[in-house]
Order: C-alpha cells, then structure tokens, then sequence
C-alpha cells in the first residue's frame, strides 16, 4: 500500500494523543488528561473542537486541572484546533515550552544506517525493561518503575508485540543500554513516541539505531507510514536527515494554574 496522503496525515497527527497507565482522562470541548505523578504529573491538553470561544475553552481547563488538585496545565496546540487558543495561552500569561514538528515517511521507505558497534533490538524480557527505565529515568525525570510495575510493564509489552501492535526498542553499546523509544501501529500508521538518548552517548548513531529498529518492525506489522513527533531543537533535524518529510508543527504551552 502507497503511503497515507497529506490529509490523512494531518488527521492522524491531530488525533494523536497518550494516555499514561494510571492517569485519568476527560473529553469535552477539547482533551484532557491528569498525569500520575511518575510522569511529573500536571494535565495535558489537546485536541480542541468546540463552538465555544476561546476563552470559554480555556477557563473549562483550568477548572478541571483545579478540580483534579493539579497547578499545572500544559498545552499542545495543533493546526486542527478549534477555536485556536494560542493567543488566549499567551494573553493568560502561559510559557512557550517546546515545539515540534510533525514528520512522516513510507515504510519501508530508504535504510537507515546503524553504525557498527551499536545493538539494537526489542524489548521483550524483565532485564530489557529494567533497562529501558536506566534510560527514560534520568532523561525523562521520571520516577523509577518498581517490582511491580516493571512485571506490568513486560506484560504490556509482550502483549503489544504478540498482537503485532507495538513494541519498543532499546539500543546498547558494549552492553550498556544507552536509548530507546516505542511504536504503536494504529490504522496503518506507525506511531515512533518515547525517544530517549543518555547524553554522554548522544551523537554516536543510538537514535538511528532505535528508529531503524522501529520502523523495521512497523514494516513487519504492515504499518504503510511513519509518523513522529520531532523536538525542533533535537530529533528533528535527524528525522529529516533519514527521509521524514515535514507536515507542520505543534506547539506546547505550560501555564500555571
């Protein structure tokens, strides 16, 4: 099959959104979604599609981020947004935080090279797991899994790859686990989410090796296109430079509520 159009691409991005195992979630004017605490906790906002205005919009966020005990709302903003909030964000007194750029490429499109000396695979046992949290720990700011979450979290990820719907990968070096990410196959895209490179081997190929490991597996679960989303100020130039093309970006704003 040809790779997805523009169009599809475009809706496939908007309606994108994750929900953490143990958060909490509202759908209304737009998307909403309580963190737990192991991921910094806060509420994420996206996906707006409402008739209200935007300061309407807003105001039912806040309320809910403070009904849920949170002080913090952090804010994706997409193209697909209605009403656009970004100048309501900006007039409240929210912070711009980070951007992204939407990219997509076909599966299995060109190869990606891996440089030697970097192994690569997925993640499918209790110690692939325990290492894949040495990774996001620190680069995420993430609390570590316990005993307990790590066996739900092996259980997750057989299950993904068993019913061919996901997996996540883990690149070492000598041994040493040094980055990982994950993929979701969801009508025929391949989500890549979750990159996470320790910084002192940053620059030696671990992303490259991760997002071939992916887009291999993606291919081997009859996914037609890649879609990511890439930091402007880090992957994306990288995504670029392996034959993603780019569709736009999103936003992020963090507001203190």
């Amino acid at each position: 099959m040809p790779m997805h159009s523009e169009t599809e691409i475009a809706r496939a991005s908007a309606a994108w959104v994750w929900f953490p195992r143990g958060s909490e979630q509202e759908k209304s004017a737009l998307q909403l979604v309580r963190y737990p605490a192991r991921f910094g906790g806060g509420v994420r906002a996206s996906q707006v599609a409402s008739d209200l205005d935007a300061p309407s919009v807003l105001d039912h966020a806040i309320a809910r981020t403070r009904a849920w005990g949170e002080d913090r709302l952090t804010f994706w903003t997409n193209a697909a947004d209605r009403p656009d909030l970004e100048d309501e964000l900006r007039r409240r007194g929210a912070v711009h935080d980070d951007t992204v750029t939407v990219f997509a490429r076909p599966i299995p499109g060109d190869p990606i090279a891996v440089p030697v000396g970097v192994e690569v695979a997925a993640v499918r046992t209790v110690l692939d797991v325990r290492d894949v949290d040495t990774v996001n720990v620190p680069v995420w700011g993430q609390e570590p899994l316990s005993e307990a979450g790590l066996r739900t979290e092996v259980a997750e990820v057989t299950a993904e790859l068993e019913a061919r719907t996901g997996a996540r990968a883990l690149a070492r070096i000598d041994g040493r686990p040094i980055s990982t990410g994950g993929c979701t196959v969801v009508d025929g895209f391949l989500r890549l989410w979750g990159a996470a490179t320790l910084p002192e081997f940053r620059g030696r190929g671990a992303y490259r090796a991760v997002l071939a490991e992916r887009l291999r597996i993606g291919a081997e679960f009859g996914a037609t296109t890649a879609l990511v989303k890439g930091r402007v100020e880090t992957s994306a130039p990288i995504l670029a430079r392996c034959g993603f093309m780019a569709y736009g970006e999103d936003r992020c704003y963090v507001l203190a509520v």
